[in-house]
């Protein structure tokens, strides 16, 4: 008697069911089916060949390093960290991920290169790299440049070795008066910077500024300021004038971040 009962309830619901249910499996089905043809097509539509376009309609990379106010190199070298390019023996190949964003293999006069069409004028990635590229190179120039010029050669009372004349006074005040520090520490930020001196026992950056005719270094002076108030980093600084009066200078400096010296 059960057994009856269950088949006839499932006689009676089976209908009802696959008339409600089924119609919706069939709109899922052909949604999925359509997407999977559209991502199809556009894939397709990615990669274009090169004789499909016009060369005219494409650019070198110094045609593109002009667009932005940079050189070919610039451009290469943020490709090649993209993963868009990859060098050869002869220049430079398009990789699969540079084929997607525009990229087409080019030969001329036994050179390879990549010409792109306007999609990679437009790739957000592209545009942020190439415009700090600029910005990361004149940086490294000036550190460098910085270093090359300036070299550690003074010999501290402690036995460091500092850059200039006045760095030199500076970290041999601080040994006189037994305050520990580190000389040209990176300052724990995103950006990257370096501080002149730096004092455990406050968490005190000291700053330097000697060169103040100097326009590249004026800059650099200005950014490091702001960079040092943005984080809130407690901050002295001390320029020619006051370099030959630290004993007075620097106390009262320190006591605005609660260090006292025992004078």
């Amino acid at each position: 008697m059960q057994i009856f009962d269950t088949a006839d309830l499932l006689s009676t619901m089976l209908p009802a069911f696959f008339s409600f249910a089924l119609p919706i499996i069939i709109f899922v089905i052909l949604v999925n089916l359509i997407t999977k043809f559209i991502r199809r097509k556009l894939r397709q539509k990615s990669y274009v060949k090169f004789n499909q376009i016009n060369i005219a309609d494409t650019f070198s990379a110094k045609e593109i390093a002009k667009k932005f106010g940079k050189n070919a190199k610039d451009v290469n070298e943020v490709l090649l960290n993209l993963g868009f390019i990859k060098k050869c023996d002869n220049g430079y190949n398009v990789t699969d991920v540079g084929r997607y964003y525009g990229g087409m293999q080019n030969y001329y006069m036994g050179k390879a290169s990549v010409r792109w069409d306007e999609r990679l004028l437009y790739n957000e990635n592209f545009i942020d790299e190439i415009t700090k590229s600029g910005e990361k190179a004149l940086e490294k120039d000036q550190k460098e440049d910085f270093r090359e010029k300036f070299k550690a050669e003074y010999r501290t009372n402690d036995g460091h070795y500092v850059r200039s004349r006045a760095e030199l006074v500076i970290a041999n005040w601080l040994f006189a008066e037994g305050i520990a520090y580190a000389y040209e520490k990176r300052v724990p930020i995103k950006e990257d910077v370096y501080c002149d001196f730096y004092i455990p026992k406050g968490k005190i950056y000291i700053e330097f500024w000697g060169y103040e005719d100097d326009e590249a270094y004026i800059k650099r002076k200005e950014q490091k300021i702001e960079l040092y108030k943005k984080y809130g980093l407690n901050l002295i600084e001390i320029d020619n004038d006051k370099i030959g009066n630290l004993d007075d200078y620097l106390p009262k400096e320190f006591l605005k971040f609660c260090v006292s010296l025992n004078l």
